[in-house]
C-alpha cells in the first residue's frame, strides 16, 4: 500500500500539468508565454487572449469539476452498494438526463440553447433520482438490492423514451442529440461552471464529512449499526449526494463513462479503502484524468474534435481490465 501523502502530491502535480496542457493545446496551439501574458494582463494577441481566457479556461475548469464530481459520486456509490464495480450512472441518472436533453434538442429543436439543454438534462436526472429513491423506500428503508433493480428498470424506461424521440426526430436534431449523449465539454461556459462548482464543492465536503461512517458501512450494515453509525441516514445521504453530483456533471458535459468507475477503483487499489484518503485522492485523480482526456479529444484528430466520452471509454476499458486482473491476481 502506497503512502497517501506522496500520492496526493503526485496527483496535484499531475493535475497542474494537465491543466497547463489543456490551456496550451487544442485546435490552435498557444505558447506558454502567451498563456502567461494573458493571465497577467500583459499585451498579447487578442485572439490568443480570447482562446485562453474565454474558451479554454472555462473548459479546463469544467473538466476539473466534472472529474471531481464523477469520482466522488463513484466512490459513494461503491461504498453504498459495497461493490467496487459500481459507477455513477448505475441507477438511471444518465438515462434521465439523456431523455431531458434529447427532449430539448428534438421536440424544442434546440431553441433554448446549451443552457436550456443542460436545464432539461438536470430536470430529467432529478426525476429519475426521485423515482428510484421512492421505489427503494417502498419497504420503509433504503434497500440496496431494490435500489439497483429500480435503477435498472428506470434506466430502461428512460432509454426507451430516448429511442422513441430519436426515431421520430429530424436528422440534424438526431445528430445533435447523439453527440450530446457521447459527452463533450465544448458547451462549458462560466454560468454552468459556477453551478457545477457550487454543487461539487458542497457535495464533496458533505461526502468527506461522512468518511468515518462510510468506513463503518463497508463492514456491513449490522456492524456499522453496532459501531454507532446511523445506517439509514448514511445510506440515504450517500445516495442523494452521489446522484446529485452525477446529475449536475451529466447535465454539464453529457454522459462521460469510466471516470467514476476506474478512478475510485484504482485509488482503492493504491491507497486502500479508508474514505478519509480515498475521497480526496479519487477527486484529484478524476480531475486530472478528465482534463487529460478532454485535451486528447481536442487534439487527436484536430481540427476535428472527438467526444470526450469516447476517449474515456477507449482508455478506460483496457485500463479497467488491467485493474480487474491485478485485483483478482
Amino acid at each position: 500500500m502506497r503512502r497517501p501523502g506522496r500520492g496526493a502530491l503526485l496527483l496535484l502535480v499531475l493535475l497542474a500539468g494537465a491543466m497547463l496542457l489543456g490551456l496550451l493545446f487544442g485546435a490552435a496551439t498557444v505558447s506558454p508565454a502567451e498563456v502567461w501574458r494573458a493571465f497577467a494582463g500583459l499585451e498579447v494577441d487578442p485572439s490568443s487572449r480570447t482562446i485562453v481566457l474565454s474558451l479554454r479556461l472555462p473548459r479546463v475548469v469544467a473538466a476539473v469539476l466534472t472529474g471531481i464530481a464523477l469520482a466522488v459520486s463513484g466512490t459513494l456509490f461503491q461504498a453504498l452498494l459495497r461493490n467496487p464495480l459500481a459507477e455513477p450512472y448505475l441507477l438511471g441518472v444518465s438515462s434521465g438526463a439523456a431523455l431531458g436533453a434529447v427532449l430539448a434538442l428534438t421536440v424544442l429543436g434546440g431553441a433554448l440553447g446549451p443552457a436550456g439543454t443542460a436545464a432539461f438534462a438536470l430536470a430529467g436526472a432529478l426525476v429519475a433520482i426521485a423515482i428510484v429513491f421512492r421505489v427503494a423506500l417502498g419497504v420503509g428503508r433504503l434497500d440496496t438490492h431494490v435500489l439497483i433493480l429500480a435503477g435498472v428498470v428506470v434506466a430502461a424506461f428512460f432509454g426507451a423514451g430516448v429511442m422513441l424521440l430519436l426515431s421520430v426526430a429530424e436528422a440534424d436534431a438526431t445528430r445533435s442529440a447523439i453527440l450530446w449523449t457521447m459527452g463533450s465539454l465544448e458547451r462549458a461556459g462560466w454560468e454552468s461552471t459556477i453551478i457545477l462548482a457550487v454543487t461539487t464543492l458542497v457535495g464533496g465536503a458533505l461526502a468527506f464529512g461522512m468518511s468515518r461512517h462510510l468506513n463503518a458501512l463497508a463492514l456491513g450494515e449490522e456492524a456499522a449499526a453496532y459501531l454507532g453509525a446511523r445506517v439509514e441516514l448514511i445510506k440515504r445521504a450517500a445516495y442523494l449526494i452521489a446522484s446529485l453530483l452525477a446529475a449536475v456533471a451529466v447535465s454539464t458535459a453529457g454522459v462521460i463513462g469510466f471516470v467514476g468507475l476506474v478512478v475510485p477503483h484504482g485509488a482503492r487499489m493504491l491507497w486502500g479503502g479508508d474514505h478519509r484518503t480515498l475521497l480526496p485522492l479519487g477527486a484529484l485523480g478524476g480531475a486530472a484524468a478528465l482534463v487529460l482526456a478532454d485535451m486528447v479529444a481536442r487534439t487527436a484528430l484536430r481540427p476535428l474534435e472527438l467526444p470526450v466520452g469516447v476517449v474515456t471509454a477507449l482508455i478506460g476499458v483496457p485500463l479497467f481490465l488491467v485493474l480487474l486482473k491485478r485485483t483478482h491476481g
